[in-house]
């Protein structure tokens, strides 16, 4: 006949072992998220610096076609009043109004103040001028540059 199975005093985990073991996991999933979500937030800066490249690339098409720069970025989507409705290119320059990938408009600005025509300026992930890392502006100027 077998004897039955003992515990033992040393046997199982003590509660130190389990702590370690849970401060180890949360280290793990703290550096984990972080890396996420520095991911997405170089993906949304990435998509933005190419949302400003199509708006730009809007805003030339309406200055070759209609002899001027729009006084809005509507006015991509819009007609404005003073266009020429024979000149206007059919469904308009851009689809939709342009947003940056925080969902926030574009500044738009004529002449732009880099020795640019205009400036289109998206104010990063912090919504507020200057910033750095992810918070920092993103402009037409400079987005070849990064």
């Amino acid at each position: 006949m077998k004897k039955p199975l003992r515990r033992t005093a040393d046997s199982g985990f003590t509660l130190i072992e389990m702590m370690v073991v849970i401060v180890i996991i949360g280290i793990v999933a703290g550096l984990v998220i972080k890396q996420l979500s520095s991911r997405a937030e170089k993906a949304k800066v990435e998509a933005t610096k190419a949302m400003i490249a199509q708006v730009g690339e809007a805003l030339d098409l309406f200055k070759l076609e209609l002899n001027k720069y729009p006084e809005r970025l509507e006015d991509l989507v819009n007609m404005p009043p003073d266009v020429d409705p024979k000149k206007w290119h059919p469904g308009g320059f851009l689809k939709k109004f342009p947003r940056d990938s925080w969902d926030r408009d574009f500044i738009y600005r004529k002449p732009g103040t880099k020795g640019q025509p205009y400036d289109i300026i998206s104010l990063g992930a912090d919504g507020r001028e200057g910033g750095e890392g992810f918070d920092e502006d993103l402009w037409n100027s400079d987005a070849n540059k990064r």
